[in-house]
């Protein structure tokens, strides 16, 4: 079989016509060499693309899998699917528009160097396509456009990203047959034909190594079937956020209308999270600290901040001592969508679409419309740069609460719980915790001590595997270091069951013992069985039932090994 995986979107992100068929699937479509050809797509929590893929016949009877990703992002939500797929690739390409500048800046800045990372010096063939005919016309004079909307991608900058991976690039003017066929074609099924010749030698190599030696059999075990965690686990972080909201669990702030005749709660943390003008608001930044008099006006003209009301209730599953924060919505029609306008940024505020005909059906004004939507993407802005949701175009904004709330990790800004552990404090935010892990949802809530604590001990686990646990609440990333912290996290995420980041420890570990040669097998100190006998006592059957046939995979190196006699 031969495996491709293609990252990014040949189509101009600024043009009208979004409709045109992909490079790979005109290239699938179009091959005579191509047969049998099935789709399917992959997607993610809230139901947006992640990947498609394509499996089909190529030479007669050679199985082709190809996973086409429009959308670089998998890169940023979900690190160990991206990386699986690099790993298990034959060949990559990569794919952008050249009329599209700053796709292509951002790819190389911030996905070449992962795409590098993930390679790690694996001789895997890559190509970089640059689809399109350049437009040397005028750019845009749109004051919220910027000023490289327009500008193109020049052949010695493609040229350049090619030389930096050591890949192979090709300019296709147009989609035709002639650059699909013959130009891209011909390179994709020259690096093909030189896949399967090395995998043909490999096999070989293997099977004549196998009758060279003779080698005591194993215990007999079946093969494991396909875990879970190999096959990857979607992520369910803004879901996690947006059942907060939905919940209104430990809630910090209150929306009033002038008139006081509603309220809407939401929390602090979320909305300093995509906001510079609610860190303005709540007093996680001063004025001095804001550059941008545009986020400062639109603050003093939109909200005004009250006092905490003694006869306001507190919120369920805060401490009593703490009361929220009440703040008057000066705008009666901004008001009126305030709930829509929450709900889009507990989601993820990258659901603009959705937002927009939320807000068209309440309003029925098209004025009124466009003057709330203003108010949002200036809410949204970052300081001192032009408005980064200008198109406001779903595939064309980032998820914004798991890259910020990193800011909030590990910090006493807005933390309502202080968690001692090994005489160190760290910091926390309710909400967080609530949203993001069930057992700690139960434990402030619930009739417990830590329900009504600001400090809550931790027993059982030690402080840097606590902290790594946190930052995967806080940031839905984990990357452990060695074998031996990924099973301490394994260990505390089953303590609280979240069960993500359990299967996420799992697969590093499987992973890890995976590329070891057999020298170093012999030759480590880490013990095997060790990492057995706690995968089985903390009900991880996936990782024990893989180890124990990894042992048996390699009997030879294990039995001469002193912990070896503690198998039953």
């Amino acid at each position: 079989s031969v495996n491709i995986v293609a990252f990014g979107d040949e189509r101009d992100g600024f043009s009208e016509d979004r409709q045109q068929p992909s490079l790979i699937w005109s290239y699938l479509g179009r091959s005579a060499l191509i047969s049998q050809i099935n789709s399917s797509l992959s997607a993610s929590h809230v139901g947006s693309q992640v990947f498609t893929e394509y499996q089909a016949c190529i030479f007669g009877n050679v199985k082709l899998v190809v996973h086409d990703c429009p959308v670089w992002d998998i890169f940023d939500s979900d690190w160990y699917t991206s990386y699986r797929l690099i790993g298990g690739a034959d060949i990559i390409v990569i794919k952008y528009s050249v009329n599209d500048k700053t796709s292509f800046q951002e790819l190389k800045d911030s996905y070449v160097p992962m795409v590098k990372k993930a390679l790690n010096h694996c001789s895997v063939p890559v190509i970089i396509s640059a689809i399109g005919a350049r437009k040397n016309g005028m750019p845009c004079s749109c004051p919220l456009c910027t000023s490289e909307r327009r500008s193109c991608v020049t052949t010695s900058e493609g040229a350049q990203l090619a030389k930096e991976l050591g890949a192979t690039y090709l300019e296709l003017h147009t989609l035709s047959d002639f650059y699909i066929q013959k130009y891209f074609g011909g390179v994709l099924e020259y690096f093909m034909i030189q896949s399967l010749n090395q995998k043909s030698s490999e096999n070989m190599k293997k099977r004549k190594k196998m009758q060279r030696f003779y080698r005591v059999q194993p215990p007999q075990l079946e093969q494991p079937e396909k875990m879970p965690i190999l096959k990857g686990e979607a992520s369910h972080y803004n879901a996690d956020l947006h059942n907060l909201l939905c919940c209104c669990q430990c809630a910090d702030v209150a929306f009033y209308p002038e008139d006081f005749s509603m309220a809407v709660e939401a929390h602090k943390i979320i909305l300093c999270s995509v906001s510079h003008l609610f860190m303005l608001l709540f007093g996680v930044k001063s004025l001095s600290d804001t550059h941008d008099a545009s986020i400062v006006q639109l603050a003093q003209s939109l909200f005004a901040v009250e006092a905490g009301d003694p006869f306001l209730s507190s919120p369920q599953g805060a401490p009593p001592c703490v009361l929220p924060v009440r703040v008057v919505v000066k705008d009666s029609v901004f008001c009126s969508c305030l709930p829509d306008i929450l709900h889009f940024i507990y989601s993820g505020a990258f659901q603009w679409e959705r937002l927009e005909e939320d807000i068209k059906k309440k309003l029925k004004d098209p004025d009124k419309t466009e003057h709330v939507l203003e108010k949002v993407k200036c809410i949204l802005k970052t300081p001192g740069k032009l408005n980064t949701v200008k198109d406001c175009k779903s595939h064309q904004i980032k998820q914004l609460n798991n890259t910020s709330l990193r800011l909030f990790f590990n910090t006493p800004l807005l933390a309502d719980v202080i968690f001692k552990i090994q005489g160190a404090m760290v910091p926390a935010h309710r909400a967080v915790l609530v949203a993001r892990c069930e057992v700690m949802a139960a434990m402030f809530n619930g009739n417990y001590l830590e329900a009504n604590s600001i400090l809550v001990p931790v027993y059982g686990v030690s402080k840097d595997t606590f902290l790594s646990f946190l930052e995967y609440l806080y940031t839905d990333s984990c990357c452990p270091v060695s074998i031996l912290q990924a099973m301490s996290l394994l260990i505390c995420a089953e303590m609280y069951q979240v069960m993500r980041l359990q299967h996420i420890c799992e697969l590093y570990i499987i992973t890890q013992l995976q590329s070891m040669p057999s020298r170093e097998l012999a030759s480590t100190s880490l013990s095997i069985v060790s990492l057995l006998k706690k995968a089985k006592f903390h009900n991880s059957d996936c990782l024990s039932t893989w180890l124990l046939h990894f042992i048996a995979t390699n009997y030879l190196i294990f039995s001469q090994k002193p912990e070896f006699q503690e198998l039953s």
